[in-house]
């Protein structure tokens, strides 16, 4: 049998490169409409428009698919800040944090976080995830900030500066109360400058200052 050269052989279906970013989004959609059961990866597969092969290929579980998901939403609304002083860092986050739980998006999510935490431990340690990496992320902040030689105290509870701005959202979330707005970033920012800076002189205490979120 002859060869047919010059053919160029058949290759496969080419690589979509915009099917990643539009699988997680529309991942998140589903997920803040339907919560984590009720999101399933034929839909997203069929709103992204890929076969769910594609999914698979790149996340091995539904799980994995809306942890990273929603770590991408998350880096994308309140990303990462070096604004060159612990103050500026978390004047940016708590901005961006504040513009983020303001946005129709962002208040279902923290519903959603309140709803199927309690009641899915696959949920929980999506969000658990979440409040890990902005940790790491405050840690490393406060690292640049000290190697600046800005004073930090060495005691920082860094889980407890995430956690408290947190707990915030998720009380008023619940309640049906107005979030803080992004203009109240410099009120928020003060309690937090306070609790990890080291003290020059008496601490004014609250009633001297008082923060009103």
């Amino acid at each position: 049998m002859g060869t047919n050269h010059g053919v160029t052989p058949r290759r496969g279906r080419p690589r979509d490169p915009d099917a990643e970013p539009r699988i997680r989004r529309y991942a998140v959609q589903l997920l803040l409409e339907r919560g984590f059961d009720g999101m399933t990866v034929d839909d997203v597969a069929e709103a992204a428009g890929v076969g769910k092969a594609t999914i698979y290929r790149r996340w091995v579980s539904k799980e994995q698919l809306a942890n990273d998901a929603l770590a991408d939403l998350f880096d994308i609304e309140i990303p990462d800040a070096d604004t060159g002083s612990i103050e500026g860092d978390l004047r940016q986050v708590y901005t961006d944090a504040l513009t983020f739980v303001n946005s129709k998006e962002g208040l279902a999510l923290i519903r959603l976080a309140v709803s199927e935490a309690t009641r899915d431990e696959r949920s929980a340690a999506i969000y658990r995830a979440f409040l890990e990496r902005r940790i790491q992320l405050t840690e490393a902040a406060l690292d640049r900030a000290r190697a600046r030689g800005e004073p930090i105290r060495s005691n920082v509870d860094t889980a407890l500066m995430v956690q408290w701005l947190a707990g915030v959202f998720v009380i008023r979330a619940l309640t049906g109360e107005p979030m803080p707005t992004p203009e109240d970033a410099d009120r928020l920012l003060t309690f937090t400058m306070r609790c990890i800076l080291e003290q020059s002189g008496p601490d004014p205490g609250p009633e001297r200052d008082p923060v009103d979120v």
